[in-house]
């Protein structure tokens, strides 16, 4: 490891940087928290003290001691604020959504390139505890060849606040906020899909932005066909559905609750705390034997840790390790967002472009 740590620079101090990236970057080592764009001085040295504090991005971008910029800002200013940050000889990190749409995606990509910076997109979700486990599931290959998976994300939250999240405004919405974790969770598994049909709705009251989406995945040809992937998420759910179905030609996996790290990150608890990333619900694997007859078992859930998440992003700076999500990726996922909002206009599953 090297004896001086990379010096980071976090834009925004709103709900993203405060509770998952500045807790979760400063607990690994080699990485430090230097400098926060915000106009809240007092809300950053509350939670951190020896941290400086710059009123905006330019003066962020001015200082030279800074290694890994995080862009922790609203949707809207990904595209601008990553670009200042590789236009400055930055390494960077951008909160998903990575963009507001491909095309802004594609120039960041080609800007990294040339100039030879790491640019990575925090899809901390890889490293929930319910995604590994699942992921371990299927490599097993106890359940056979899958064919079905559901994957739910599922919320009570009835009353629409005042955030931008909720807003009429670039970027708002579930589709690019939840949709953008359940996408790129069902691409690391099996690929890009042939066809993707979305639908989305408004059911809260007052709500004016999406606060549901059921979207389809067709996989009819590669090596997984013919599945079929359902990726959901609402925000009226008082009893939520299981976090993951898979069907299998040899059996099943059920897997309720969702994974703790957030709720822990809300809590104010910081990595490594006791017990991080633990989840208590184990799945439930049903399996039928050559004879026809069915065995069930519990499938303890594996810690997740998004701690790994910036660890990569840590050696894949230092050249010790690859990008944990280049951009590459994250031009394929906007790709199918954008995809997808125009599904839900057309009201038909479309071509995704899948070689």
């Amino acid at each position: 490891m090297t004896s001086v740590p990379l010096r980071v620079g976090l834009v925004g101090y709103g709900f993203a940087g405060q509770t998952f990236h500045a807790p979760v970057l400063s607990a690994v080592p080699g990485l430090e928290l230097a400098a926060v764009a915000s106009s809240q001085p007092h809300k950053v040295h509350a939670d951190w003290p020896g941290v400086a504090v710059v009123p905006d991005v330019a003066a962020l971008m001015a200082r030279s001691d800074i290694d890994l910029v995080v862009v922790a800002t609203p949707n809207a200013q990904h595209h601008p604020v990553a670009r200042a940050a590789l236009e400055a000889g930055k390494h960077v990190v951008v909160d998903k959504p990575f963009t507001l749409n491909v095309a802004e995606a594609r120039a960041l990509e080609l800007l990294s390139i040339r100039n030879n910076r790491v640019l990575a997109v925090y899809q901390n979700r890889r490293f929930d505890a319910d995604f590994l486990t699942l992921k371990d599931v299927l490599t097993s290959g106890e359940l056979g060849r899958p064919v079905y998976l559901e994957s739910h994300f599922d919320r009570f939250r009835p009353e629409v606040k005042e955030r931008w999240r909720e807003q009429a405004v670039p970027g708002s919405g579930l589709w690019v906020d939840l949709g953008a974790h359940l996408v790129d969770q069902a691409v690391q598994l099996f690929g890009l899909p042939d066809t993707l049909q979305l639908d989305t709705a408004v059911l809260r009251d007052g709500a004016v932005v999406e606060d549901y989406f059921h979207a389809v995945l067709r996989y009819d040809s590669g090596p997984h066909a013919p599945l079929r992937v359902v990726l959901h998420s609402t925000t009226l759910a008082a009893h939520a559905a299981p976090r993951y179905i898979v069907h299998g030609t040899r059996g099943s996996y059920v897997k309720h609750g969702v994974d703790t790290q957030e709720d822990a990150l809300r809590a104010g608890l910081r990595p490594p705390a006791e017990g991080w990333g633990a989840d208590p619900l184990d799945g439930e694997l049903t399996l039928i034997g050559s004879n026809g007859v069915s065995s069930k078992r519990n499938v303890p859930t594996r810690a997740g840790n998004y701690v790994d998440y910036y660890a990569a992003v840590r050696d894949a700076i230092l050249g010790r390790g690859p990008n944990p999500v280049p951009p590459e990726q994250a031009v394929a996922l906007m790709e199918l967002l954008d995809i997808g909002r125009q599904s839900a206009l057309e009201g038909r599953a479309l071509r995704t472009g899948r070689p």
